[in-house]
């Protein structure tokens, strides 16, 4: 009920400002829309890589205002923000991970990024001897599936939103970065894409 009163409150404000934030597209104003629209892209990327920061509800917030106007936006937004959180997190030590986990108190988790790899396979296989129960591996050898399927959960923003989600990817050494992008343009595309076509065939 939260993220849909943030959304409704997010719609009706930005469509009372949509007429004094975005000037009519003129030949003599092309210039300053195409610098608001880049401005735009780069504070919604660097917005939506912050984890916890709820990305998805502001693509959506964009689409529903903007309609699939915004939509190679919030795609080009929402990917190049997990990008860049996972790009960072693999610049990140896991030495300083684990320290930071163990403040969190997540003991385990700070004994396995202190004995971690930095080769995602021995990683993996390190995990495969870790975990219990088929789910568990499961879950492990799909593990990309599985990251598609909570980019697009409601409400992800709990566990870290794409954001965080990306940020765990990079620093668990279990994605490898051109499938773990491959991914990310999947499981981010179909919103977009309908939102596109809709106004496409409006």
């Amino acid at each position: 009920m939260l993220y849909v009163a943030l959304l409704l409150m997010g719609w009706v404000i930005g469509e009372a400002l949509h007429g004094l934030a975005v000037p009519e597209m003129r030949p003599m104003n092309e210039p300053l829309i195409h610098r608001l629209v880049m401005v735009a892209l780069a504070v919604f990327i660097l917005a939506a890589a912050i984890p916890f920061v709820p990305g998805a509800e502001i693509g959506f917030a964009l689409l529903f205002i903007f309609g699939g106007q915004a939509a190679l936006l919030v795609f080009l937004g929402m990917t190049g923000a997990m990008l860049l959180s996972y790009i960072v997190a693999r610049l990140v030590p896991a030495a300083a991970m684990g320290h930071f986990a163990n403040w969190l108190g997540l003991t385990r988790t700070a004994k396995l990024l202190a004995t971690q790899s930095v080769n995602g396979d021995a990683v993996i296989q390190q995990l495969s001897q870790m975990v219990d129960g088929r789910l568990a591996k499961f879950a492990l050898n799909n593990r990309y599936l599985l990251l598609m399927l909570l980019l697009n959960t409601p409400g992800n923003s709990l566990l870290g939103g794409g954001g965080g989600l990306a940020f765990f990817a990079g620093s668990s050494g279990l994605y490898r970065f051109v499938p773990f992008m491959i991914s990310v343009m999947i499981a981010v595309a179909p919103v977009p894409l309908a939102f596109a076509l809709m106004d496409g065939g409006g």
